[in-house]
């Protein structure tokens, strides 16, 4: 393999294909593998803290070419566990908007869990009820298009999503992502992220962060700094600013992935 191998995992609700135009100024640089949909493989289901999609993952990684695994909010914590776990298969991690949470908001997590009230005070209030079906494509990119947090993103990305997030059905199109994997997944966070700091870290860490990002200011940042170091960098956008700025982002991504394999 000529270039090397970036193995990346989409975030919450995202399927991979939405990242095309970020892709596209990451490909002279590098060879991009990713399953193009997490959480959806019945052989994987979606557990209390994500053991089975993280052995998704790591079941996804080709031993004979270890891979720099680039993940988006929760495909960044996913990589984070499956490098923990799989370090053999993992030359470095870079950490898209997913910041590590340890301390007290991690345990105030683990007790929302415990007695429900993550349902009230996590993205789940939101996606469990979110619109997921439309007369058509052009209807549905119309809806998204009008909402401030898709109306930051150019018009190819969001095309993209609308063409690779939805799927066709005899009443109209529905999202391929259904809100149900997605409650799911956030209602199923991980609250142990934290011990994987005990110890140093087998491989290098990065963390790119949007500089408007409210999940960063939601998580705090103090875990994710000690983990990276200096490899630590916020750029313009929000939480989805892989998405909303696809050409700023591919280039944090390659500047961060030559700074950790040459550290």
């Amino acid at each position: 393999m000529s270039q090397q191998l970036i193995q990346f995992v989409h975030a919450n609700s995202f399927p991979t294909d939405t990242y095309r135009v970020f892709f596209s100024h990451l490909k002279s640089h590098y060879t991009i593998s990713a399953l193009p949909l997490h959480a959806h493989n019945p052989d994987y289901p979606i557990e209390n803290g994500w053991a089975s999609l993280v052995q998704e993952l790591v079941d996804a990684l080709d031993p004979r070419h270890p891979a720099i695994l680039v993940g988006h909010s929760m495909g960044g914590m996913l990589s984070l566990m499956a490098a923990r776990a799989r370090p053999d298969l993992v030359r470095a991690v870079v950490l898209m908007d997913a910041p590590v949470v340890a301390g007290w908001r991690a345990v105030l997590l683990r007790i929302a869990k415990s007695v429900g009230l993550d349902r009230k005070l996590s993205p789940a209030r939101f996606s469990e009820k979110r619109r997921n079906q439309f007369p058509d494509r052009e209807a549905a990119y119309q809806h998204y298009a009008a909402k401030p947090l898709f109306a930051a993103w150019p018009p190819a990305v969001l095309r993209d999503y609308v063409e690779h997030g939805t799927v066709a059905q005899e009443d109209g199109v529905t999202l391929r992502f259904t809100r149900e994997a997605e409650t799911a997944v956030y209602r199923s966070l991980p609250h142990h992220l934290g011990s994987l700091l005990r110890e140093n870290f087998p491989v290098p860490v990065g963390f790119i962060g949007g500089a408007d990002s409210v999940e960063c200011r939601q998580a705090g940042l103090r875990a994710t700094r000690r983990l990276v170091g200096r490899h630590f960098r916020k750029i313009p956008g929000g939480h989805l600013f892989p998405l909303e700025h696809p050409v700023a982002a591919a280039s944090a991504v390659h500047q961060m992935v030559q700074a950790l394999l040459h550290a």
